[in-house]
C-alpha cells in the first residue's frame, strides 16, 4: 500500500515540469547580463537623440579604456585574494610621471612612458614583495603604499597641473583614431587579449586560481606562490601606469587626483564581473561586462543630467550589491 501511494504521489513521466527552477537559475547566472541589455534600452528610451547614437557609442569607449584597463590588471590580484588599494594614486603617478619628464626635461615622449611603466613596475614589486615574502595585509600594505604614491605625485608635479611642453605625439596616444574608434579602445582590446589568455588558456593562470583558492594546498603542490602573487601586483600596477598614461595623453596634461576616482569604478567593475560570466569567480571577461555595465550608467545618468553625487551613489551601490552577489555565489559554489 505504501508503495503504490509513493508511485501515485509522483507526477507522470510525460507531464511537463515547472520551468520556475530553470528560469530563476537563468536569471541569476545571467543577470548582469539582462541588467546591461535592460539599461541600454532604458537610456535609449529616455535620451533616444543622444545615447544610442554611434558618437555616443564610440564616446563611451573611449571613455571605458582607461577604467577597463586597470580592473583588468586588478582582477589578476584579486584571482590570489589579495587586494590592491594603492591603484588610484597609480594611475595618477603614472601619467604625472611621464608628462613631468618630457615637460621638465625635454625628454621624448617614448622614453618618458618606458620610465613611467619603470615606476609601475617598482611599485609592483614593492607591494608584491611586502605582501607575499614579508607576510603583510595587502589590504593595509596597499592602502600605504596609495598615500605614498599620492604624495610622490604632489612633490613632482608641485600639485599643480602640468601641460607645458608636452610633444603632440604624446598627445596622439589617446586622441587618436582607426576605424571610428579611439586608439585607447584597441590598447584595452590588447591588454584584454594578454591578460585573458594568461588567465584562462595558460599553465600559469590555474595556478593563479589554485592559489586564490586554496593557498597553502597550493603552495604544498609546489606551485611557486610567492612569485605569481608579486607578479599579479606588478601586473596590476603597470596596468593601472597605462591607464594614467592614456588619461594624460587625452588630456594634453597632468592633474592631481586625476586617479583617485577610479579607484571605486575599478573595484565595482570586477566584483560585478564576478557575478556575470564565470558566477562566483574574478574573470577578465566578466571585468569587461562589468567595465561596460558601469559606463553605460555614468553615461545615462550623466545624459539625463543628474548631479555627480547621484553617480557616486549610484556606483557605490552597485559595489555594495555586486560584492554581496559575489559572496552568496562562491557560498553556493562551496555548498
Amino acid at each position: 500500500m505504501t508503495a503504490t501511494r509513493a508511485h501515485t504521489s509522483e507526477a507522470p513521466s510525460g507531464a511537463p515540469r515547472s520551468s520556475a527552477p530553470g528560469v530563476l537559475d537563468f536569471a541569476r547566472r545571467n543577470g548582469v547580463l539582462l541588467a546591461l541589455a535592460a539599461t541600454i534600452v532604458l537610456f535609449s528610451a529616455l535620451r533616444p537623440e543622444i545615447f544610442p547614437t554611434l558618437d555616443n557609442v564610440e564616446t563611451m569607449l573611449r571613455q571605458l579604456a582607461p577604467l577597463a584597463i586597470a580592473a583588468f590588471g586588478l582582477t589578476v590580484v584579486l584571482v590570489m585574494n589579495d587586494f590592491d588599494l594603492s591603484l588610484g594614486a597609480m594611475i595618477g603617478l603614472g601619467g604625472t610621471t611621464a608628462i613631468v619628464l618630457m615637460s621638465n626635461t625635454g625628454m621624448s615622449f617614448v622614453l618618458a612612458i618606458v620610465l613611467a611603466l619603470g615606476v609601475g613596475v617598482l611599485v609592483g614589486l614593492a607591494n608584491g614583495f611586502a605582501v607575499a615574502w614579508a607576510g603583510a595585509s595587502s589590504f593595509v600594505i596597499t592602502l600605504a603604499m596609495g598615500t605614498i604614491l599620492q604624495g610622490v605625485e604632489y612633490q613632482i608635479s608641485n600639485q599643480q597641473p602640468v601641460f607645458q611642453n608636452i610633444p603632440e605625439s604624446y598627445k596622439e596616444l589617446a586622441n587618436a583614431s582607426l576605424f571610428g574608434l579611439s586608439s585607447q579602445v584597441y590598447v584595452a582590446l590588447g591588454i584584454f587579449v594578454v591578460l585573458f589568455v594568461l588567465l584562462e588558456r595558460a599553465e600559469i593562470g590555474r595556478y593563479m586560481y589554485a592559489i586564490g583558492g586554496n593557498i597553502e594546498a597550493a603552495r604544498l603542490s609546489g606551485i611557486r606562490v610567492r612569485e605569481l602573487r608579486v607578479l599579479g601586483f606588478v601586473i596590476t600596477a603597470l596596468c593601472s601606469t597605462v591607464a594614467g598614461i592614456l588619461l594624460s595623453s587625452q588630456a594634453g596634461q597632468s592633474s592631481p587626483d586625476v586617479g583617485i576616482p577610479y579607484l571605486l569604478p575599478v573595484f565595482a567593475a570586477v566584483f560585478l564581473g564576478s557575478t556575470a560570466i564565470k558566477v562566483g569567480k574574478f574573470n577578465i571577461l566578466g571585468t569587461l561586462v562589468g567595465a561596460l555595465f558601469l559606463q553605460v550608467i555614468s553615461t545615462g545618468l550623466i545624459l539625463l543630467e543628474l548631479k555627480p553625487a547621484i553617480v557616486n551613489i549610484v556606483q557605490g551601490g552597485i559595489l555594495a550589491g555586486a560584492v554581496l552577489l559575489a559572496r552568496l555565489d562562491r557560498a553556493n559554489a562551496r555548498g
